[in-house]
């Protein structure tokens, strides 16, 4: 089984104050599905309050983030499935419950992992 990153920017969730409870309990409807399935492995959304930080292999700690990366944000779920085609169906489910496009990946295969 392969482990699919499924997630959006958080500029592409647009909604009012009334729309934001529909699409939490939505979308939460959709994790618990994912969760009885069998096939949620984590997911949620980066805490956009907290400044991102690199740390070098000395421990060094500086402020800030890879220039490619500095519009890391948004919400993220990783599902193990055994197809492509499983993780664009869940991405479909996901995609409605948030009112927004996802962005689907697979995760190279590490047996390790």
């Amino acid at each position: 089984m392969t482990k699919y990153l499924i997630s959006f920017p958080s500029s592409a969730m647009v909604l009012s104050e009334e729309g934001l409870q529909e699409v939490s309990d939505a979308s939460h409807a959709v994790v618990q599905e994912a969760k009885d399935a069998g096939v949620w492995v984590f997911g949620g959304g980066i805490d956009e309050r907290v400044p991102p930080v690199m740390v070098d292999g000395d421990g060094t700690v500086t402020e800030g983030t890879y220039p490619e990366t500095s519009e890391l944000e948004g919400g993220y779920s990783v599902l193990e499935l055994p197809s492509h085609e499983a993780a664009l169906a869940w991405a479909a489910k996901i995609a409605a419950a948030c009112r927004c496009a996802q962005e689907v990946r697979a995760f190279q295969y590490d047996p390790a992992s």
